[in-house]
This record gives structure tokens, C-alpha cells and sequence, in this order.
């Protein structure tokens, strides 16, 4: 089914992760032309929410050095999600523009207090699958899947939310190439799928996203997450953790277009785009260009 609207929510958050920049994503997204982008070349409406307010490090203590930050990117995540219920509930299609991938964690919850837990294709380079026990850094956007799945502990239950958001057996990584060994040892006790990019470079990104998006699919709603690391840095360059390797200008095209072709896709977020270390908002301008893919947009 094409989709007739979608709702924008701005969540400029960066204290999931180690490097400034990262909150001015959302910005750096629409400054590329977003809405105009999908209203040409789809004839999609746009309702833009603006932005969910977010604190900044400089003001903000950190209580715990293995979950940085966390109880307040939990109260942000939890705006996050009471936008994306609302959106849901009215019939449009969520559209979260990060921050970073912590803010994913608020439209799992969203999506999940309307329909119950639900599916995730994830397209990142990395897993985020740590906890605050295994996680090198502390960083909260490398647990966020974890939390989702509610293997994250009792420290990231807040308030009334739906945990686990994601449901058993409806996971699918894409693009994977930077695993710690804690989240390997998670991917071994999961029934996941986990397209590599071996595996990318064996059968081919269109194969991978078919797999995976029908792995994910037939719990209470399909969401596909984003993550622009997922694309060699050659092509995304403005992301706070690149990694070689990855995902070309094509194969990142033809994963959202193969993400559209399957009509399944509830919500979406596209998260990691960082202003300070890009050249020329290219990659603000990717993530325009490949939201559009994933909603149906077609070079003929």
C-alpha cells in the first residue's frame, strides 16, 4: 500500500554517543530538503512535529559510567514514543529523524504501545546490541536493540512502556561489519537474521533486505531503523562511528527501494548523520534521497 502521509519527529539527541554534532542531524535532514524531496518526487504530505527537546552534555550529569547518561535519554525517548503513538494511531507513518540510534529505542516503544511488540530490520554497521554489563564504552546508542529486545535490564524500564518492543524471532541485521564480542555472544542465543556484509557481498544486498524484511514480518507492526554508518564512509561521511566497507551509493539505494517494495515497513528512523564531520551535507542529503527509496521513490 503507498503511503498518503507522514509525520516528522525531530529527536536531536546526542548523549548516546561519544562525539558532539550529532544532535544537529535532524537540521542537517531537513535543511536537504526532506519535505519538499517527498511531496515532489512522491506526492507524499509531510506533517513536520519539530523537534522533541533534548538535553546537551555540557548541562548533564552522568550517573553511571557503564550507561552513559541514561536516565535521560530515557525521559527523551519517552517524548519520542508518545509522538510516535500518536502518529501511529492517527494513520500516518512515523518518520524519526536522529540523534542518535538511542532515540530508535522511543519509536520501538511507540509503535509498540499501539501494536504490541513488533518487528526490526536494522541496517547499521554495527550490532547495538551490548548492555550496560558488556558495552566497551558505556555509550547508550550501542544498546539500544538490546534494550528493545528487553535485554538490557530493569535499568531501562521507565514509566508504562512496552518492553520487550521488539518480538521473539523478528530481528534482522543488515549491513553488519563491527561486532564486540558481548554482542556476538547475544547474536548466538537469538533467532535473528544477520546479513553481514560477507553475506551482502555473497548474495547481494536486494536478497539480504528480502530475507530480512521477511524474517521481521507478522508481529504487531514492521520498523525499519537506518543507521547512515551502515554506508562507506566514501559515501556518508558526516556519521560519528564510520567503518570501511560498507554499503555503496547503489547498494544503499537498492536496499530502501527493496524496503519499499515489500509495502511492509510501519515506521522508519534514519539516525547517525553528524553536520560537523560532513562534506557539504552530503550525507543529509543521502539520508533525503534514500528515506525517498524506502517510501517508493523509483529512478523510472
Amino acid at each position: 500500500m503507498a503511503v498518503q502521509q507522514v509525520a516528522v519527529i525531530g529527536a536531536p539527541l546526542d548523549l548516546g554517543q561519544g562525539r558532539r554534532g550529532v544532535d544537529m542531524g535532524p537540521s542537517a535532514i531537513r535543511y536537504a530538503g526532506l519535505a519538499e524531496h517527498l511531496t515532489t518526487k512522491l506526492g507524499i504530505e509531510t506533517a513536520d512535529l519539530g523537534n522533541v527537546g533534548a538535553p546537551v552534555p555540557e548541562s548533564t550529569e552522568v550517573v553511571d559510567e557503564h550507561a552513559r547518561y541514561l536516565p535521560h535519554i530515557l525521559k527523551h525517548c519517552d517524548k519520542v514514543a508518545k509522538l510516535v503513538e500518536l502518529t501511529r494511531r492517527a494513520g500516518s507513518l512515523p518518520l524519526v529523524l536522529g540523534g542518535d540510534h538511542s532515540v530508535a529505542l522511543g519509536t520501538l516503544v511507540g509503535m509498540a504501545a499501539v501494536d504490541g511488540p513488533g518487528g526490526v530490520v536494522w541496517i547499521d554497521a554495527h550490532g547495538d546490541l551490548n548492555t550496560p554489563q558488556s558495552s566497551p564504552s558505556g555509550n547508550v546508542h550501542g544498546m539500544v536493540l538490546a534494550a528493545a529486545l528487553g535485554l538490557g535490564g530493569d535499568v531501562f524500564r521507565y514509566d508504562d512502556w512496552t518492553l520487550p518492543a521488539v518480538a521473539a524471532g523478528k530481528l534482522a541485521l543488515v549491513g553488519v561489519r563491527s561486532l564486540d564480542q558481548g554482542e556476538r555472544d547475544v547474536l548466538h542465543n537469538l533467532d535473528a537474521k544477520v546479513f553481514t556484509m560477507t553475506e551482502v557481498d555473497r548474495m547481494g544486498i536486494e536478497t539480504c533486505v528480502r530475507e530480512a524484511m521477511a524474517h521481521a514480518r507478522g508481529a504487531g507492526f514492521l520498523h525499519v531503523s537506518l543507521d547512515m554508518d551502515v554506508v562507506d564512509p566514501d559515501h556518508a561521511p558526516g556519521v560519528g562511528t564510520p567503518v570501511r566497507g560498507g554499503l555503496s551509493y547503489r547498494e544503499a539505494h537498492l536496499a530502501m527501494e527493496t524496503v519499499a517494495e515489500s509495502g511492509l515497513a510501519d515506521s522508519l528512523d534514519v539516525v547517525e548523520v553528524n553536520p560537523i564531520l560532513d562534506r557539504e551535507n552530503a550525507t543529509g542529503q543521502l539520508a533525503v534521497e534514500l528515506v525517498a527509496s524506502a517510501l517508493g521513490a523509483r529512478i523510472l
